[in-house]
């Protein structure tokens, strides 16, 4: 499994983490494309992730990249929650939602969207 990708447990729940923190556009593409094999591993509807941003670099490579896997794992997705993304361009952001059809709440803090993710 790729290093940026792992789990942690928040309120009883189990979360996907992708973790693209300082990432330069090669590393985030690298990861992006990793996260499809960990997701269809996981039962339909099921998985939790939030994906952090935070001073990640993005160019139309990742979108690319970015807009496969999202397609590819919406079976998957239960919720999912960004944060970190004020760097993301509003225009990738709007390409994204609209290519997938998968709606992408942003979040201040890692915390708040952990609360969100596991609130039933």
């Amino acid at each position: 499994m790729n290093d940026r990708i792992g789990a942690v447990s928040h309120n009883g729940k189990q979360i996907l983490v992708v973790d693209l923190s300082n990432c330069s556009t090669t590393e985030v593409e690298k990861t992006v494309r990793a996260v499809p094999e960990v997701v269809t591993a996981r039962a339909l509807n099921s998985v939790l992730m939030l994906v952090d941003f935070t001073e990640a670099a993005f160019d139309l490579e990742v979108l690319r990249a970015m807009k496969e896997a999202a397609v590819f794992n919406k079976p998957y997705i239960k919720r999912t929650a960004w944060v970190g993304a004020q760097t993301f361009p509003d225009v990738f952001r709007e390409n994204l939602q609209s290519f997938s059809g998968r709606h992408f709440p942003t979040f201040k803090s890692r915390l708040e969207a952990l609360e969100w993710l596991t609130a039933d």
